[in-house]
This record gives C-alpha cells, structure tokens and sequence, in this order.
C-alpha cells in the first residue's frame, strides 16, 4: 500500500516490519509497471534484528509471513467453504449452491520442505487454516492442497 491507512501495520513505504524467521526490514522504494501495478519493492534490512537473537531495540507492530524466492516450489490450493448458503437469502426458502464454496488458487508458493508430503498428509497454513495433500490430484510437479479448516470461521448459529 503505498499510502497506508491508520492501524495498517504492514509493510509500506518508510515503515518497518518483521519477516517472520528473519529480520527487521523497511520498505525504502518500489518499482511500478506501465499499468500503475507494483513490480518490485525494495528494502533495507537491520541485520541486529535477526529473529531470536534477543534483540530488544525497538518493537515492531506488523510481522510478515514470506517464503524465499530462490528456493520456493509452486503450487495449488483450493480453499473449500459450505456448499450451501443460507436459505433465507431465497424467496421459496430453498437452499442456494454457494458458487464460492471451492475457490482454486494457482501458482501458490510453497517452503520446498513440504513438496514431496504424502497424500493425506496434513499441516497449518499460517494465518490460513489447516490443509491436506489432496489424494487425486497432487503429483511431484504441482502439489495440491485442500484447506480443510479456516482459522476464522464465518459459521453463524441460526435460531
């Protein structure tokens, strides 16, 4: 964001934030292209603050959750939500097919660590919810993960 609203405690220019594993950075330029969409960011780091070093210099309000460029794998992810909304929303009171409950995301980068999980296998997507390899679908060259628990459910209680 290159002009950043109150409370938005991310990485913009002039602002400092935490690269989870890593270091204190602070976005000092970015690069636009002919569309007016950022292409680049370029920052400086502090290399004192490197995560568990102890350093207690200064705080930082946003951390950021990143995967290295260099090393990272491609893959797919579909994120599922109920296949049903809710049947208020029709006038006969009938249930409607919720046309958002898969959303496929393509070309999702991924720690090369969980490249070759099993089918089945399970993690935590941090600040994503929890995923399995899917058994059909992922192979060695594009592995796929099913979400199968948002952290934040939007699950509400009908009375």
């Amino acid at each position: 964001m290159e002009e950043p609203i109150k409370k938005f405690f991310r990485l913009a220019p002039g602002k400092e934030v935490r690269l989870k594993g890593a270091y204190f950075v602070e976005c000092t330029d970015f690069i636009k292209d002919e569309n007016g969409e950022i292409t680049e960011i370029h920052c400086t780091y502090d290399p004192e603050t490197k995560s568990g070093s102890g350093f207690e210099g200064r705080k930082v309000k946003g951390t950021l959750h990143w995967v290295c460029v260099d090393d990272c794998v491609n893959a797919q992810a579909r994120l599922y939500d109920y296949m049903m909304l809710d049947n208020q929303d029709d006038p006969n009171g009938e249930m409607i097919m919720n046309p958002e409950s898969v959303i496929v995301r393509e070309n999702c980068k991924i720690e090369p660590s969980i490249k070759d999980a099993l089918k089945g296998e399970r993690f935590q997507f941090m600040r994503n919810g929890y995923f399995c390899v899917d058994t059909k679908d992922s192979n060695k060259d594009l592995p796929v993960f099913n979400r199968i628990v948002s952290l934040k459910s939007s699950f509400k209680i009908t009375k």
